[in-house]
């Protein structure tokens, strides 16, 4: 009776070669649908209906996110095509965050910060990868004398001291004399457009 008994705890405890599960497809479709299934989660709006569906109340299913997490070595990484998902997958692994996702606020949130990133995606990324260039010292203009109207003249020995440095106008500041700079008047440009229209 004993040996009927242990006979019955063996067979339990240890599968026989024929009791084993083989896939059909060598596991082809179940790689797929979890291809799938955590591709879906880079996208903030299904995760959001996960959240509102209280998927993520049943332990069964967070223990799923947790086997998820074998994507993110490099042997299946190379088959995903949403690199986000990953990401999502990171934080999923908070309670935390499973439970704000129920929020619609912060479902818009997160796909904001998504689309933020793609915007911006290649400027950041360029921005680490290839260094720019220490700008090169600039080395000051040299000095041109003063214009011959701004000499002042020696004060005469008994005369009255010289008043303070004559004031600059306006224009000269803006263009340095001898500048071959044109100015453009643009009011003169559109008068002409409106010409040509009518023309036309």
């Amino acid at each position: 009776m004993t040996s009927d008994k242990e006979s019955n705890d063996g067979a339990l405890t240890s599968p026989r070669p024929g009791n084993v599960y083989k896939d059909p497809d060598g596991g082809r479709q179940r790689f797929l649908l979890e291809l799938e299934f955590i591709q879906c989660l880079a996208n903030p709006t299904y995760i959001h209906y996960l959240a509102q569906n209280r998927y993520f109340e049943d332990e069964a299913f967070i223990g799923y996110l947790k086997y998820l997490k074998y994507w993110q070595q490099p042997e299946y990484l190379k088959f995903i095509m949403y690199p986000h998902c990953l990401y999502f997958l990171e934080l999923l692994q908070n309670a935390n965050f499973r439970n704000a996702m129920a929020h619609p606020g912060n479902k818009e949130l997160a796909h904001r910060q998504q689309f933020f990133f793609w915007k911006n995606y290649r400027n950041n990324r360029l921005k680490h990868i290839v260094p720019r260039p220490l700008p090169e010292p600039v080395a000051p203009p040299p000095s041109l004398p003063p214009p011959p109207c701004m000499l002042m003249q020696a004060p005469s020995v008994g005369g009255p001291a010289p008043a303070g440095p004559p004031s600059h106008t306006p224009m000269h500041y803006a263009m340095p004399p001898g500048s071959s700079l044109q100015k453009v008047d643009s009011r003169n440009v559109s008068v002409d457009r409106r010409k040509r229209k009518k023309e036309g």
